[in-house]
């Protein structure tokens, strides 16, 4: 658990701009509705609730708010990783580094596996299949990396107990 010494992070319009311009070059994404903020050094949030930055602080100076939103992404030393909420916020922004699975290849996905595919592709993509995003993966020559914790994985149910 984050300690209580450590502030919610709120980003300024600076870094917010920053921020969506690195996304812009990562998967095409030119706007994001709402409050972004970050809690430690690598997890950001989006809130898109009635409150604003300063009402957002002020209830900080009273008690321990460990994070305001939902976990959009993961601001890492590669680029950013979105979650799977993240992708499915912003998928009418999203425009570029988009990987459509096969049925089987989805359902190997959701399984937590690796997705053994060819893109032309490297570093983060997004994973989508029809019209659904599923999150975001690494893309390397042969394969892409899966993310998916175990917890929110498929079953697999052709393996015996």
């Amino acid at each position: 658990m984050t300690p209580p010494t450590e502030q919610l992070k709120i980003f300024s319009e600076k870094e917010k701009k920053e921020f969506i311009k690195r996304l812009n070059e990562q998967f095409g994404i030119k706007k994001i509705p709402g409050i972004l903020l970050k809690r430690g050094k690598e997890k950001v949030f989006l809130f898109q609730g009635s409150f604003d930055k300063e009402k957002i602080r002020e209830i900080e100076k009273t008690s321990f708010v460990e994070r305001a939103g939902l976990y959009l992404a993961k601001d890492e030393e590669y680029g950013i990783r979105l979650s799977i909420e993240g992708t499915q916020i912003l998928k009418n922004e999203i425009t570029k580094n988009i990987v459509e699975l096969s049925k089987d290849e989805m359902q190997t996905w959701m399984m937590g596996h690796e997705v053994l595919k060819k893109t032309g592709m490297t570093g983060f993509v997004i994973i989508k299949y029809l019209k659904d995003m599923l999150g975001t993966g690494k893309a390397s020559e042969e394969k892409i990396t899966n993310f998916i914790p175990k917890s929110r994985r498929l079953k697999d149910k052709s393996v015996e107990k």
